[in-house]
């Protein structure tokens, strides 16, 4: 009798623990179906960039891809299944894909309804044109992270499948020197390959544009002929910094400000064609550029004067300034909020709402905006700039109102360089729901 008693009561324990975690898991659920329902209200469901899909036949709702996630509510368990939730906050990270036990994640770019335009890229990074090889942002791995792992897989793909040797020309060039690009060109010169790296703008390509404070990394990774890089909340100086040093350490040039105009395919390989005329004969070429090739322009009488910038460097250098930043991006509203504190500044953008930014980027412009650090101009386009003022129109009455100004920064995206790709023989396609990166 007393043994039935002990193991009813063992019984009754186990049956309160579970009804109690089953009860916690519903209220779970239905706390993230109600933060799924919200993201589809606030159109913040919907993908824009790399995300990741989950195979629920597969998934065992470990939470390990929630857990893993740097962004905020990208991810949540719906009756112990992993769920997106603000899918469009996702700048594709890659962390879940990785962190998931039991594979059920891949990393996929576009979805069924929004095509993505894409280079042809093989599972070896090479592209339709035999010879020319695409990594990073072009390809749809736009995180610095993904970026790095893809230059060196390039290279290494490069290497598998050989390269003839000709010492009449270079082994390989690469175009752009962002993260891929850079990482190539270590991976390149600890193979011993006869490379030039050649860039358009300033070493870093995108990321050299960013504020000098902004964050860029969030996770380690390795980098060739360097090792594992612990750096976390890792600022665009220091990631800069650590470039520079390990490409002084290792004797390497960057052309820098050698804008590529041309690649022409030859007997020996390829002539890369650059903007003062230069030619070089290579046997291999990796496009690691990024996927705006030029920004984007309003089209607007006055665009073109000197007080018209695309890009932010040294926000901290600006003071005492009337400044206008126009668009609702990540990059405008980061451009915005480190210039407000010495500086009057006036955000116009097109919508009525912020509705694809980061959380923390959200977070931080509402207070602004709250606390009166600057002025948001939402439903307004400019219609004209002016030497000492910008013109807006307000798009729920058509009317327009002058606001005085001293300079002007325009995030207004940029274009797919399409022309140039399709010159050099390279396929673009409209992909939609096209998987990047899936499991063997």
């Amino acid at each position: 009798m007393e043994e039935i008693l002990i193991y009813g009561t063992v019984f009754l324990l186990c049956a309160v623990i579970v009804i109690i975690y089953l009860r916690k898991l519903k209220q779970a659920s239905e706390v993230v179906e109600a933060k799924v329902e919200q993201a589809k209200q606030d159109g913040l469901y919907e993908p824009v960039s790399l995300h990741p899909v989950i195979d629920l036949n597969t998934c065992i709702g470990s939470a390990a891809c929630v857990a893993a996630c740097p962004e905020q509510d990208i991810l949540g368990l719906i009756r112990g299944k992993a769920s997106l939730v603000n899918a469009s906050h996702c700048v594709g990270h890659g962390a879940c894909f990785h962190s998931c036990p039991v594979e059920a994640i891949s990393l996929v770019i576009g979805t069924e309804k929004r095509g993505v335009d894409l280079p042809h890229v093989n599972p070896d990074f090479e592209s339709n044109v035999p010879g020319i090889y695409i990594a990073g942002e072009l390809g749809g791995m736009g995180l610095i992270k993904n970026s790095v792992e893809q230059g060196q897989g390039a290279v290494e793909s490069m290497i598998r499948s050989g390269i003839p040797k000709d010492p009449s020309t270079l082994d390989l060039v690469i175009v752009g020197a962002g993260p891929a690009g850079i990482s190539a060109t270590l991976t390149a010169t600890k193979h011993k390959l006869n490379v030039l790296t050649l860039e358009q703008d300033s070493l870093g390509g995108t990321v050299f544009t960013f504020p000098r404070s902004k964050i860029v990394m969030t996770a380690p990774m390795d980098l060739p002929l360097h090792g594992k890089v612990k750096l976390f909340d890792t600022s665009k100086s220091e990631l800069l910094d650590l470039w520079n040093e390990v490409l002084s350490k290792n004797k390497i040039q960057i052309r820098e400000h050698a804008k590529v105009e041309e690649i022409r395919m030859t007997k020996k390989g390829f002539e890369v064609e650059i903007k003062s005329g230069e030619i070089f004969l290579t046997k291999r070429v990796l496009l690691a550029i990024g996927r705006r090739g030029s920004p984007r322009k309003l089209g607007v009488p006055g665009e073109d004067s000197e007080k018209v910038a695309y890009r932010l460097l040294e926000p901290e250098l600006i003071r005492e300034k009337n400044i206008m930043v126009i668009g609702g991006g990540d990059s405008a509203i980061e451009a915005a909020l480190s210039l407000m504190e010495e500086n009057k500044v006036t955000l116009s953008y097109r919508k009525d709402a912020f509705s694809r930014i980061k959380p923390k980027n959200r977070e931080k412009i509402l207070a602004a905006i709250e606390e009166q650090k600057l002025d948001c101009a939402f439903l307004t386009n400019p219609v004209k700039i002016a030497h000492g003022e910008v013109v807006l129109m307000n798009e729920s009455d058509q009317r327009e109102y002058a606001v005085p100004n001293d300079q002007v920064f325009i995030f207004a995206g940029g274009e797919l360089p399409t022309q140039f790709l399709q010159k050099t023989g390279v396929e673009i396609t409209k992909r939609f729901g096209y998987t990047v990166k899936k499991h063997n």
